[in-house]
């Protein structure tokens, strides 16, 4: 079932999505093509991930997901870098300040989910396993 409730990544995803669109417009309007597709496909493929994740089938799909929203995140900061770099594009600093942003919830939100499994899968594997160490042992 999906969950629909007020989510910050997926309103900052959305929001960079909009403004990334209307940024490759301008950069398809001064013929700069190449790095408008590029960079349209990887930026607005990290919302449309964080949004499939809010319908999981479980904690380790949700965790891939938001890993390949992180990945087309890094992808999408390289192309966003080539273009402030380059004296012929336009660019506007905050694109990068919210791309960054949106990487450091990401990689919270997987360390923290990771961190979850990772301690359910313990207490799960040290119940048994020193049951089995004891026998072996004793």
């Amino acid at each position: 079932m999906r969950n629909d409730k007020p989510n910050v990544i997926v309103e900052k995803t959305i929001h960079f999505s909009l403004t990334i669109i209307e940024y490759c417009e301008q950069l398809e309007t001064d013929k700069k093509f190449v790095i408008a597709r590029q960079l349209l496909r990887s930026s607005t493929s990290i919302g449309a991930n964080v949004f499939e994740a809010q319908n999981e089938e479980s904690k380790a799909d949700f965790i891939h997901k938001m890993k390949i929203a992180a990945k087309e995140a890094s992808e999408s900061l390289y192309w966003l870098t080539l273009c402030k770099k380059s004296k012929n594009y336009r660019f506007n600093d905050i694109m990068i300040g919210n791309l960054n942003e949106i990487i450091k919830i990401l990689s919270r939100i997987i360390s923290s989910v990771k961190g979850s499994i990772h301690g359910f899968m313990w207490a799960f594997l040290y119940a048994f396993s020193n049951f089995q160490i004891f026998k072996l042992t004793h």
